[in-house]
């Protein structure tokens, strides 16, 4: 009986456990079903071309973009998000940006990520405020930059490399930094879920050259490999260009400016890609100014004229630039001008854009603005006011030396490095600032007056005897031949500047004395070269807070003198400025450790040097000046404005 009754309870209980199973397995199941049922209700992510209806599409639906070019690279990241905002306010649904090799590696294998290096903070950014994202990693940019976006040390590590071609090197350099690159952007592309609905293979290739189609080949498959069908791939070039620089099955745009006639272009386009979208990857509201010319200034009527037929035909548009902004430090470039002419490119990226260099509002924004929403939906963003300006009390400065003195030279100097014949920058694994070129004069040549030719100068030459100051010589100016009195001198030293490589031109453009030094036509051998990159902030406030100041008449007689002042900011609010240098002759100035760029009133025609507000303190400021050239005789006087001066005296 006890049996029967411990039977009967069990059979109960297994029925139990059974059921629990059976509900539990109903439970999973629906669970499942539920999940797929969520996941099969996702829409798929896809921007791609409709060929047949000559359009993009966006989730399958027609899509045109305006866009503006703003490169991260020329704003602090504090500035990001107010341009990105009153390009979005301008009725623009996308910003384009170049990707650029040197700022993420700046020497080999070290690559930097943060800062105004931070790409994805500017693509996330960008999102947030509603702009689809078009990318632009070259690997070569051109834009004005030192050596075009590719790093210096390229040419150290290959000296007969063949850059945009496929020389094995490169490619294989090429690819190394692909590596890096584009696994970071993937996550940002479109059809994974991001803003990035464009990315560009090469920049304007049917310009150059080489014209080597298994280089834009090899090109195509990496990038291929790594957005695969995520966003849509494409190439630009100029109207004349396109039977080098386009690459079949991708997708081919066109850069012009103003013109009466966009139909001329587009048939020209229409010759070699019969089907697709219309796409103005550049369209060009203001031009890129170099040192010793006027400042590029584009009237506003026929930008806007030539935006409205452009849209009227359905074309997209991309603005370069909406926004330039400044080339800091020395990452300036230069154009080849020609047989002999070189032009160094100046340190504002202003560029006559639509918004100025402090992210400002021009009259030419509201004009294109006007136009823009008569096509794009109104975006809902206000446009953001003119932020104010500082002007400041001028700033006394102390003059601590100058950079071939012994102090500075134990301070500064990277390297000290001795052979028969002068050595390239690039030879000396050196990306900028001067190198110090120092030969004893042989007695035998020790009489006035002598012609000194320095052949291959790149680019320009502070001459001394015994640390007096001579003259310059200059390749912008095709001067390479200076008469000089020696007197009792035994040393001559030759002070070269790097005045940014050359970004769109001759392919390697090398710095430093590249051919012999003759005194009277007699080579000069025997060479002792210093390095002074004038890169790392921290040597030279170590040299700063080593001396108490002086200015002595040695110091006078020699050129590159180092100058330094303070100043004080109240306790309010703090605004964007402008270093005024008029007086000055032409130099470097840096405010708490951060490189401003060039300064060259004397050549112009920029005068002032944009100051942003975020590399300013409340209190006490440093500010440093490197002149250069000039003799600042009597007090060393330099002031701050409130308002930009681009265009000299």
């Amino acid at each position: 009986m006890f049996v029967g009754r411990f039977w009967t309870q069990c059979k109960w209980e297994i029925m139990l456990q059974i059921c629990r199973l059976i509900l539990l397995a109903a439970v999973f199941s629906s669970v499942v079903i539920a999940e797929q049922k969520d996941v099969v209700s996702v829409p798929t992510r896809s921007f791609s071309i409709d060929y047949e209806r000559d359009t993009f599409l966006l989730d399958g639906e027609p899509f045109r973009f305006i866009s503006g070019s703003f490169h991260y690279f020329r704003a602090l990241p504090g500035s990001w998000r107010h341009i990105l905002r009153a390009m979005r306010a301008a009725g623009l649904n996308a910003v384009m940006t170049y990707i650029e090799w040197s700022t993420h590696e700046p020497t080999e294998g070290d690559y930097r990520w943060n800062e105004i290096a931070d790409l994805e903070q500017f693509i996330r950014i960008a999102e947030e405020e509603n702009l689809y994202v078009i990318l632009r990693p070259g690997p070569y940019i051109c834009a004005e930059r030192d050596m075009g976006g590719f790093p210096y040390w390229l040419l150290n590590k290959f000296p007969n490399i063949k850059l945009r071609t496929q020389d094995s090197d490169y490619m294989r350099e090429v690819q190394k930094w692909y590596s890096v690159l584009m696994p970071r952007i993937q996550k940002y592309l479109y059809g994974r879920g991001g803003p990035v609905i464009m990315v560009s293979i090469e920049n304007e290739y049917g310009s150059f050259s080489a014209c080597d189609k298994t280089y834009l080949q090899f090109l195509k498959n990496i990038t291929e490999s790594y957005i695969q069908n995520d966003a849509v791939l494409f190439t630009n070039d100029g109207p004349e260009q396109l039977n080098c620089g386009r690459i079949p099955g991708i997708l081919a745009t066109l850069d012009f400016g103003s013109t009466g006639s966009p139909e001329r272009y587009w048939q020209k386009l229409r010759k070699v890609q019969p089907k697709g979208p219309l796409v103005n990857a550049e369209f060009y509201p203001g031009w890129l100014t170099h040192w010793m010319e006027p400042m590029a200034r584009t009237a506003t009527g026929p930008v806007v004229d030539t935006l409205r037929l452009m849209l009227n035909q359905g074309a997209n548009v991309n603005f370069y630039m909406f926004f330039g902004g400044t080339n800091f430090a020395f990452t300036a470039g230069a154009n080849d001008g020609g047989p002999g002419k070189f032009n160094a490119d100046i340190t504002s990226y202003d560029y006559d854009a639509p918004l100025d260099e402090a992210g400002d509002p021009t009259p030419k924004y509201f004009a294109l603005r006007d136009v823009i929403l008569e096509y794009m939906p109104d975006p809902g963003v206000p446009v953001s006011q003119k932020l104010p300006k500082m002007k400041l009390p001028p700033v006394t400065l102390t003059q601590y030396g100058f950079l071939t003195s012994i102090e500075a030279r134990q301070a500064l100097a990277k390297y000290i490095f001795t052979n028969d014949r002068t050595l390239s920058f690039e030879a000396l694994n050196q990306h900028s600032g001067f190198v110090l070129y120092e030969a004893e004069i042989p007695q035998h040549l020790h009489r006035d007056p002598q012609a000194l030719k320095v052949t291959n100068l790149r680019d320009r030459a502070y001459v001394h005897v015994d640390n007096q100051f001579i003259g310059v010589l200059s390749r912008e100016n095709a001067i390479d031949t200076l008469p000089i009195s020696l007197g009792q001198g035994k040393q001559l030293q030759l002070l070269v500047e790097n005045q940014g490589r050359i970004n769109y031109g001759i392919a390697n453009d090398f710095k430093g004395i590249l051919g012999p030094v003759t005194l009277d036509g007699n080579e000069l051998l025997n060479w002792t070269m210093t390095g002074f990159p004038l890169d790392d902030y921290s040597l030279l406030s170590n040299y700063l807070n080593q001396f108490s100041g002086y200015d002595s008449e040695q110091a006078r007689q020699a050129s590159v003198r180092i100058f330094r002042g303070h100043f004080t900011i109240p306790n309010e609010e703090i605004h964007d400025t402008y270093l005024d240098p008029s007086g000055w002759g032409k130099g470097l100035a840096i405010i708490n450790g951060f490189n401003l760029g060039r300064y060259w009133p004397l050549a112009g025609p920029q005068v002032t040097l944009y100051v942003p507000r975020h590399i300013l303190v409340r209190g006490k400021n440093e500010l440093v000046i490197i002149e250069y050239q000039k003799d600042v005789r009597g007090e060393a006087v330099i002031g701050f404005t409130d308002t930009p001066n681009l265009d000299g005296p």
